[in-house]
């Protein structure tokens, strides 16, 4: 299939871009791919093009404002064939048909040169400023480029820009050796990667593992292009620059040597780095280049300068990939690892960070209420309940995360988050808090689930726990099952939201009252556990939640230490001033009238819970 070539004014206002049968393209100064954005002339939508086989069908758009030109005379309707060329403003398209064919039977140079880069470094240029300019744009070339195809466009076309005397430069891969080079080579060489045009990939089709991934030369309508497999091969698999030159500036060496009519030498300079697995830049090119880009100095001989340019290029693409690939698997781990890791692991040797070890955390479970009687009700409809308990627990990990947390484990509609890991936290408290609040909003929000969360804080073992098959970065200890307790007694104790004693005493002296509020419930032992817990609420501050004041949680609070002493009756008038709506009252109300107002006989404070 031919090419169609766009050559604005300057040597880097160019592209090539292959043709597909019966493809319809619209050209102009913007869209993707075929956009001549260095153009004013050209409009926003200026002519549509069609391959048809055996000629370009060109029309102009109704909406375009400058005129198009075939041999000189305007037209808004054109036909070409390959060779001929049309004109918007400035820029010149041209219909090549030519074909690059990797060669495996070059003949043997007359000179071979491998350049290392520390060498290339200590070469000067002559003529800075030209080469400067070319390279600066190159952190613009890889953003900006959508997909790796329209990178190698764009990093082709920087090539010939870049070195005067280059007549055609490509972007190679050799399979064996990024294979070698990377684990992911079987997803990053695979042709469906390559987000060009099939047609183009197929022309270039590999040979012994070596693939033309794109190329251009300065001529539109040259002859064909043979790249050298065995310079392509050796330069990778060497690691450094390889020069061929098959004939001098003499030209006394027999025409046996001569590579083509059209190269004089070539050179090929691997892209390191697994961001560019196999990749590499293959230039050629002829000593008759015009004087004038040239430095008055320059040995037409010496490419040293050329390759020095061409390894520049090669370096920053492969430190721009890497960087890249990292952001990328980044953004893939993320996942499984929360920022504040994500963040510590940047910095810091992974198996030191993820090492098990003893820290004081702040532990919350989690968990959803109501989800039981409504996965009956939607038995029939799994998978609609499933997204929403997905939705659910998406808002869990989102204010955990946020929160500078860690997930540390889902058990079916619940999730365990943890804070002071992977360092000290000294906001640890004030972060849960604010998490815990915004958990309860948000569920509250979602018809049909209510959130119980448990909040406690002590020592632990966190990092990377499991067996040798199977580990996840969590928090093992004692405080994780009194978390998980004080979750499970959300429901008894009609409370959303309940701290053991070290968290509660933390949020009285930490956290802003315009923040968070705590009362004490009561005095329990959990089923199971022989130590009593003093059990309190964490409430939303007075703005967020009006109808259960300051004054109203001191009350309560009045009550408790009647109740914990033993007057009962005192307790059950306090409780009474508090507003109905407040549904935590209703654990100390019922435990006093099951009692008929008077302490049973050894009472010592503490409500025994008979089940989780």
């Amino acid at each position: 299939m031919p090419d169609l070539i766009a050559q604005g004014e300057e040597p880097q206002q160019r592209w090539r871009r292959p043709l597909s049968v019966g493809q319809s393209v619209l050209l102009g100064r913007s869209g993707a791919g075929w956009a001549v954005p260095w153009d004013a002339q050209v409009s926003r939508r200026h002519v549509r093009i069609c391959w048809n086989g055996r000629r370009l069908e060109v029309r102009r758009e109704p909406e375009a404002r400058n005129p198009v030109y075939l041999r000189g005379q305007e037209s808004d309707r054109l036909e070409l064939q390959p060779g001929e060329h049309f004109v918007i403003g400035q820029t010149t398209f041209t219909l090549a048909d030519q074909r690059v064919t990797l060669t495996a039977t070059a003949p043997r140079p007359v000179q071979q040169q491998s350049f290392s880069a520390q060498y290339l470094r200590q070469v000067p240029f002559r003529n800075p400023d030209r080469r400067i300019e070319v390279l600066s744009r190159l952190p613009e070339v890889i953003s900006g480029a959508a997909g790796d195809y329209e990178l190698f466009v764009r990093l082709v076309t920087m090539l010939l820009a870049g070195v005067p005397r280059a007549q055609a430069a490509a972007v190679v891969a050799v399979a064996d050796v990024a294979r070698d080079r990377t684990d992911d080579f079987e997803v990053a060489a695979a042709p469906r990667v390559f987000e060009g045009p099939p047609d183009d990939l197929q022309q270039a089709g590999p040979a012994e593992g070596v693939r033309v991934l794109h190329w251009d030369q300065r001529l539109a309508v040259g002859s064909d292009f043979h790249p050298s497999q065995g310079l392509i091969v050796e330069a990778v698999r060497s690691g450094q620059s390889v020069l061929h030159v098959w004939r001098g500036t003499d030209f006394l060496q027999p025409d046996s040597f001569t590579h083509s009519d059209d190269y004089d030498w070539a050179f090929c300079t691997p892209v390191l780095g697994r961001g560019c697995p196999g990749w590499a830049l293959y230039v050629a090119g002829r000593f008759t280049a015009e004087r004038s880009t040239l430095p008055a100095s320059t040995d037409p001989t010496d490419l040293r300068e050329d390759v020095k340019f061409t390894e520049l290029v090669a370096a920053m693409l492969g430190a721009l990939r890497q960087m890249r690939l990292l952001e990328h698997r980044q953004a893939a781990l993320s996942q499984f690892f929360a920022p504040i890791v994500l963040e510590t692991l940047a910095h810091e040797d992974p198996e030191v960070v993820l090492a098990p070890r003893e820290a004081e955390v702040t532990v919350m479970f989690c968990d959803l209420q109501g989800f039981s009687r409504e996965s009956e009700r939607a038995a029939g409809e799994l998978l609609r309940l499933l997204d929403r308990v997905s939705t659910a627990l998406g808002v869990m990990t989102r204010h955990i995360r946020s929160g500078g947390g860690v997930v540390g484990d889902f058990q079916g509609d619940a999730a365990m988050g943890f804070w002071g890991w992977p360092f000290a936290q000294p906001d640890a408290t004030e972060k849960t808090c604010r998490a815990a609040l915004a958990i309860r909003a948000d569920l509250e929000a979602l018809r049909g689930f209510r959130a119980g969360i448990g909040i406690a804080t002590g020592n632990a073992v966190a990092g990377k726990l499991g067996t040798a098959e199977q580990v996840k970065v969590t928090v093992f200890g004692p405080v994780v099952n009194l978390a998980s307790r004080l979750e499970s007694m959300t429901r008894r104790l009609n409370a959303p939201i309940l701290l053991d004693e070290t968290t509660a005493a933390l949020v009285r002296s930490e956290v802003p009252r315009e923040v968070a509020r705590v009362r004490r419930l009561a005095k329990v032992r959990p089923f199971g556990l022989a130590t009593p817990v003093l059990v309190s609420e964490l409430l939303p501050p007075v703005a967020a939640y009006p109808h259960l004041t300051d004054e109203h949680l001191a009350c309560y609070e009045s009550a408790l230490d009647a109740f914990l002493s033993g007057a009962w009756s005192r307790a059950f008038e306090l409780l009474h001033d508090i507003p109905a709506g407040d549904r935590a009252k209703d654990f100390l109300t019922l435990q006093i009238t099951r009692h008929n107002r008077t302490p049973p006989p050894g009472f010592d404070g503490v409500i025994e819970l008979e089940s989780k």
